[in-house]
């Protein structure tokens, strides 16, 4: 049974689990085993997601759960994000999560935001939370890495109000590293195209010292964001040694900002943090 919600498209026989660790065969059917299934809730600003041009000011409640379809080294939530079916989790079903969003309104909630791990990797839960969110007249927030395939991002994105996409770095080779597959990068602009024709869309990338910090490959990948569009904001934010990558040094905010001056030549809105 193979998998469509990613391009990693995980060929899966019965009682195997994907890549991802959240979605597996079970009785010969594709299920999402991370379903309900929450790690982390909290009510945080926006700014944090990061969106700066989306209802600045405004707070949002902000669910996770487990599994991703990259491995990426310096991830900082990689207690979640690595674990599958052992993580400790709790339970709420979609229309649990939509009233609490709801009843959150009066302290300045304007919704829910899927976040912390990859939440495509429980594509279901997402669907059938925005749709329920939705209905309770609240808006749909979106923090991914944006490696998802075209189909069910369309299906998708008529509930989203505004997404954050992840862009790791400017080449396959660096995708390589973060064990992404061929084409990845492409595949995420494709992801930024698609969001954009539907939602607001702000984009981050995470500067990692030796890894992604040239300033003529942030050119480069500013460049191809610009002719996406001129006005998407990015957001530059700066490592900190995390998980397998505790041997690099934390970024500077020197090269932070030297980083935000190159990829000004292509964008209007691009922050350095």
């Amino acid at each position: 049974m193979r998998c469509r919600v990613c391009p990693r498209a995980c060929d899966l026989a019965e009682g195997q689990t994907g890549f991802c660790r959240a979605r597996a065969n079970r009785g010969g059917r594709l299920v999402c085993l991370n379903y309900g299934r929450l790690t982390s809730l909290a009510l945080d600003p926006v700014e944090k997601k990061p969106f700066a041009r989306f209802m600045p000011g405004s707070l949002v409640l902000s669910a996770g759960s487990f599994g991703c379809n990259l491995r990426c080294p310096f991830c900082q939530n990689h207690s979640i994000s690595m674990s599958g079916e052992e993580a400790e989790t709790f339970r709420a079903d979609p229309g649990q999560l939509a009233r609490l969003a709801a009843e959150l309104a009066a302290k300045g909630n304007i919704g829910l935001a899927y976040t912390y791990n990859e939440p495509l990797v429980g594509y279901e839960f997402v669907m059938d939370t925005a749709a329920a969110v939705r209905s309770k007249g609240m808006k749909n927030l979106l923090v991914t890495n944006g490696l998802i395939c075209p189909e069910p991002l369309a299906a998708l994105l008529p509930l989203i109000d505004a997404v954050n996409i992840d862009l790791k770095g400017p080449s396959d080779s660096f995708y390589a590293w973060l064990q992404g597959g061929a084409g990845s990068l492409d595949a995420v602009l494709g992801s930024i195209e698609s969001s954009l024709r539907h939602c607001h869309v702000e984009v981050t990338c995470l500067i990692i010292p030796g890894k992604n910090d040239d300033p003529d490959d942030m050119r480069r990948l500013a460049r191809r964001l610009g002719e996406i569009s001129r006005s998407l904001p990015l957001h530059l934010t700066r490592f900190q040694p995390r998980w397998r990558c505790l041997d690099l040094p934390p970024a500077t905010a020197a090269k932070t900002r030297e980083l935000a001056e190159a990829a000004r030549e292509s964008l209007d809105f691009v922050y350095g943090r």
